[in-house]
């Protein structure tokens, strides 16, 4: 696949060519704990969500047919305290195409635990950046621009910002909404942690390392294996200083769970000193997934 040149080039913000829209998306909507399930209402609730990404522009970029960004929603629904309230937890998943092959990259790979909207069987899922018109919609577009903003970072150095605005944008907005996950006081792993921390600058190394590993590093990865190891190595020693500014952060859990398997994958072959290395790393910036890294370790 070949680059999404238009994330990097500004000079398409604002032109009056014909856009297309940015994503591809896939939703699966499931209540396996809800005994009075209605199938007909959570098939009308992907109908919807899917509809949502994909018949709306959220930038003003151009996006070819076979550069959209593809996300994967599942909604599983744990209740239903009325007809047309529902609340349970959301999945979602996004992967980058690596330039020259058929491998997608896993960027985000998150569960959000604090889900709680109202729908309405047959309805569309109105949404504004500018304002809380309600729960469902605001949920929806907060994860538009996040992976906007992740993926304008994997293309372009710090090229997200625009997008995290936004995202921040959402965030304000939903202040005084009743459903949770929107303010800093609530929990230290919602979406007001997850966008706050992103735009910090303590966090720049990490925004940084979203553009060396995936534009300088695994887009280059037929070219140079070695070459591609040493530079995503170099920009994962870089996180240190997030971590010991933010120990234990969010985005830094949601980036490796979503990262862990195919660091094993990419480092099992590598050189013996630089695993070393980057395992001392690791260890600390990550140390959840200690047991995958042992394996990488040992090339199993």
């Amino acid at each position: 696949m070949r680059i999404r040149t238009a994330l990097v080039s500004l000079s398409l913000l604002f032109s009056s060519i014909s856009y297309a829209q940015e994503f591809n998306c896939q939703v699966s909507v499931i209540a396996p704990q809800v005994a009075t399930a209605q199938p007909r209402v959570f098939q009308s609730l992907e109908i919807a969500i899917k509809d949502f990404y994909q018949s709306r522009r959220f930038t003003n970029l151009n996006y070819a047919p076979n550069e959209r960004i593809d996300i994967n929603l599942l909604l599983t629904i744990t209740s239903q305290p009325a007809p047309d309230r529902f609340e349970g937890n959301l999945q979602v998943i996004y992967a980058r195409p690596v330039y020259g092959t058929d491998y997608n990259t896993p960027i985000l790979d998150l569960v959000d635990n604090q889900v709680q909207f109202n729908f309405l069987e047959n309805t569309q899922i109105e949404f504004t950046p500018e304002r809380h018109l309600n729960n469902l919609s605001s949920l929806l577009g907060f994860y538009a621009y996040f992976v906007l903003g992740l993926d304008g970072d994997t293309f372009s150095p710090t090229g997200g910002s625009q997008f995290y605005t936004l995202a921040q944008q959402v965030v304000n907005n939903a202040q005084n909404a009743s459903e949770s996950g929107w303010k800093a006081f609530e929990d230290q792993r919602n979406r007001y942690w997850l966008i706050d921390n992103q735009v910090q600058a303590v966090f720049r190394p990490f925004r940084e390392m979203l553009y060396n590993y995936h534009r300088v590093g695994m887009d280059s990865m037929n070219e140079d294996a070695a070459a591609t190891r040493k530079t995503i190595a170099a920009a994962i020693e870089k996180l240190k200083t997030v971590h010991q500014a933010k120990p234990a952060s969010y985005n830094l859990q949601v980036f490796f769970n979503a990262k862990y398997n195919e660091l094993v994958e990419i480092f099992k072959p590598g050189d013996p000193a630089d695993k070393t290395k980057l395992f001392n790393t690791l260890q600390i910036i990550d140390p959840g997934h200690i047991s995958q890294y042992q394996n990488m370790m040992r090339g199993s």
